[in-house]
């Protein structure tokens, strides 16, 4: 990662909060929560106002660490100041996956690090309460190990301006956010520990509920959606006791219950061992001790298993809460991008060893991987081993949306094939993970993390780019608004039950979006295999 390049996403974001300071906010007076009054400042986009830094659970410090979160009773005296944002949740520092900028931290704008990290902010378009407008909870992606609602490619401006109303939530990460002990088990009242960053979701949720139509949203309308480990806290929200009645309808880009691949969920107990482990390995000798630990000790101690069968928020597997219809009832829009994690990994692919690791890596259904990717030269075999991580995915997703069909509701799948332009020198990394953030968000101008995604410098300039932005944002708003992302002027997107097996909305620029194959039979049948071969025999 050059020096130039970061210096550019740097000066970037500047350009973004000098737009941000020369717009007009819609709501001018401040707005009455059941905390106090809190006054917004204007978004990127004129007519909508962006409150930021509300608190919606108590601060997770001295012996709320660890604990599931508290719902906010705390209130203040006279007015918030909601032009600030508030504290982003302990993470490591920058870079933390090839990156030389986390956006979580590293902004001109971003807040400081701190435990009292659980506020959330709106984005709201409407001039006030009483309008009723679709909510929109956002959950941001970063492993489990870091984010923030800072962060420059998703703000929520122009999503409002489609209508909506945008909120977008910090939850804690790593040890903060997913650590279990058995003596944190034993305190719980529930027998569980673990999955603290879904209670905050949670938490986050209520205060939705009980407070966003002061801001002229409806809490009877309230879409989840996230994307990679957000994904995968909205697909696990779905099928969470926890979580029923708190949302109307669910978005997961690149992610459900289990990760991004299918797998069985870990367990509290191993969970358990883990942290003991890591405990003594960093010479922590009690968990009274890791309690008092200073923040950046606990962030060295890892991001846990992530999310985990806790015997509370998730009482059991979700494969098999969702294969046995006991997920919560709501309408799903769903989908992966076509090179997600794709690029295979270890030595170069050739055809021999395409055809000679096939048992290793698909076991009994070798006959049936080598039909679904039947390479005949060292470049095919190259290209499907890069396929395989991106369609298992791909797969995965449309399990979750099937899942929900079968209990009743709307489920839309869409693989973003996309290809963002990006700057002359970088390879490009296709339609990769991540790379439908801009377009979601319409912030094709905003840095982004690697340089292989896109160049914003290119694509905010691209009439194909925003308008395919445009269309997703349609797309987004819309099912937010009725459970049904079509919308006039937008290519027709047929539902899971309209569609034939393994379709999906492939969105593209240039006008190309459509219903089409996402994979091919043999793939489908590959997956699906494995699937109750590796997980659902598991379950039994």
């Amino acid at each position: 990662m050059s020096i130039k390049f970061i210096s550019r996403r740097l000066a970037l974001a500047s350009l973004l909060l000098a737009s941000a300071s020369m717009a007009q906010a819609a709501i001018d007076k401040p707005v009455k929560t059941a905390q106090g009054l809190v006054k917004g400042t204007a978004g990127l986009k004129p007519g909508v106002t962006v409150f930021k830094g509300i608190p919606f659970a108590e601060a997770p410090v001295g012996k709320l660490r660890f604990m599931p979160a508290v719902p906010v009773k705390t209130s203040w005296k006279g007015v918030r100041d909601g032009s600030k944002w508030g504290d982003t949740c302990v993470q490591p520092p920058a870079p933390t996956r090839a990156m030389g900028v986390n956006q979580a931290t590293d902004m001109p704008d971003s807040p400081k690090i701190s435990e009292d990290c659980l506020n959330l902010a709106v984005w709201a378009g409407a001039k006030g309460a009483g309008e009723k407008r679709p909510v929109m909870v956002w959950f941001y992606g970063g492993a489990y190990a870091e984010g923030g609602n800072s962060m420059p490619f998703a703000d929520g401006s122009k999503l409002a301006a489609k209508g909506a109303i945008i909120v977008a939530v910090n939850y804690r990460v790593g040890a903060f956010g997913f650590l279990s002990h058995p003596e944190l088990t034993a305190a719980s009242g529930h027998n569980a520990s673990g999955n603290q960053a879904l209670s905050d979701g949670i938490a986050a949720l209520k205060w939705v509920k009980a407070n966003i139509a002061a801001f002229g949203g409806d809490p009877n309308n309230v879409t989840i959606f996230g994307q990679s480990a957000g994904a995968c806290i909205t697909a696990a929200l779905v099928g969470s006791p926890q979580a029923k009645g708190l949302f109307e309808k669910s978005i997961s880009q690149s992610g459900a219950w289990a990760g991004l691949q299918p797998a069985v969920m870990g367990s509290r107990e191993n969970a358990e061992k883990q942290t003991v482990a890591a405990m003594e390995k960093a010479g922590i000798k009690s968990f009274a001790d890791l309690q008092a630990a200073p923040a950046e000790v606990v962030a060295k101690l890892g991001r846990a298993q992530g999310i985990i069968v806790d015997g509370w928020i998730v009482p059991e597997d979700q494969s098999k809460t969702f294969a046995e219809g006991r997920q919560n009832k709501v309408p799903v829009l769903v989908g992966s991008n076509k090179d997600d994690f794709g690029g295979g990994f270890g030595p170069p692919m050739t055809l021999e060893r395409w055809k000679s690791e096939a048992p290793r890596r698909w076991g009994d259904l070798a006959e049936l991987g080598l039909s679904a990717y039947p390479a005949a030269t060292d470049a095919e075999a190259v290209a499907f081993n890069g396929q395989t991580g991106p369609q298992g995915m791909n797969w995965f997703m449309h399990h979750f949306a099937n899942e929900q069909a079968k209990q009743g509701q709307a489920a839309y799948v869409y693989q973003f094939v996309h290809v963002p332009p990006v700057a002359e020198g970088v390879k490009s990394g296709g339609a990769t993970h991540a790379s439908e953030l801009a377009y979601t968000f319409g912030n094709l101008e905003a840095p982004r993390e690697v340089p292989d995604i896109s160049s914003p410098a290119i694509a905010s300039k691209s009439a194909p780019d925003l308008k395919l932005a445009d269309q997703m944002m349609s797309y987004w708003v819309n099912f937010a608004r009725t459970g049904n992302p079509n919308g006039p002027g937008l290519p027709k997107w047929a539902s899971v039950k309209e569609s034939k097996a393994n379709e999906a909305m492939l969105l593209e620029a240039n006008d190309k979006s459509a219903i089409g194959p996402a994979m091919s039979p043999d793939a489908a049948r590959l997956y699906e295999g494995l699937f109750q071969r590796n997980v659902m025999s598991k379950l039994k």
